[in-house]
């Protein structure tokens, strides 16, 4: 069986920038387990699977280690293969996952708009592994899927070293990181505690349904502008409306090609 595989840069407009997904145009499901271990054959931080029914998309992500219930990277890579290889006549998606039905759709200027669930995140006490971790001084946590952690400027974001291996017991996906931007509305980085080697996310989409909600209702305002401070670095002009977060970024193909099963 050959099946179709696209590598894409999201959420970048430069190759070899934002968060690269490996992209897998599936003719139908296959079992859990393979598409595992297509996962970790492509040993990137997401591997997302699309399958059509009838005019619409199934979608369904998966990291090296486990399924996941949201990856924004990976969907924005997914929409960018439909809109440029499947469907070109279209200029909307709509996808139904395990966080709903999430929606992607093709700006005039080649920008990609996901329509994706807000998840504003719950005040909490900084957990004492976050003390251990961080060199930089936390100011506050948030709980969500994610644990967020905000600090007082850009720069303790830009410099900071993280020891993640105190974070590795915590009960969440990743660990976030955030500030106040010095020309954007927030910054951000997203640490993954989980894996054998833990790791830094480059460019994390689904963080961003909790991050947005959150600094619209600090900074009184809907429309944000949000860099994600990695090597690799992510740009996202972001939305809230409502009870659902608009994310909006570009994408860059690096690999088309087949794989066999």
């Amino acid at each position: 069986m050959k099946i179709p595989i696209y590598q894409i840069d999201a959420f970048t407009q430069k190759l070899f920038g934002g968060n690269p997904a490996a992209i897998c145009h599936l003719p139908h499901w296959l079992d859990d387990e393979t598409l595992l271990k297509i996962a970790i054959e492509n040993n990137l931080a997401e591997t997302g699977y699309f399958v059509k029914k009838n005019d619409n998309y199934e979608i369904r992500w998966f990291m090296p280690y486990a399924e996941i219930d949201l990856c924004g990277h990976a969907t924005l890579a997914a929409a960018y293969v439909i809109f440029n290889y499947i469907d070109t006549s279209i200029d909307l998606i709509s996808f139904s996952s395990k966080s709903g039905i999430l929606k992607a759709k093709k700006e005039a200027n080649g920008a990609i708009t996901l329509d994706f669930p807000s998840r504003p995140p719950e005040p909490i006490d900084i957990p004492k592994e976050v003390f251990k971790a961080f060199k930089s001084n936390p100011t506050h946590a948030f709980s969500g899927r994610d644990l967020i952690i905000t600090v007082a400027s850009e720069e303790e974001v830009l410099n900071e070293e993280p020891k993640l291996e105190y974070l590795k017991g915590l009960p969440y996906l990743c660990t976030v990181i955030t500030a106040k931007g010095n020309n954007s509305d927030f910054v951000s980085r997203v640490f993954d505690a989980n894996p054998e080697i833990p790791t830094e996310d480059p460019v994390t989409g689904s963080a961003h349904t909790a991050l947005v909600p959150f600094w619209a209702e600090k900074l009184g305002k809907k429309e944000l502008k949000a860099y994600q401070l990695s090597n690799r670095g992510g740009e996202l002009d972001c939305k809230l409306e409502g009870d659902r977060v608009f994310l909006s970024g570009y994408a860059v193909p690096f690999l088309v090609g087949e794989i066999e099963i």
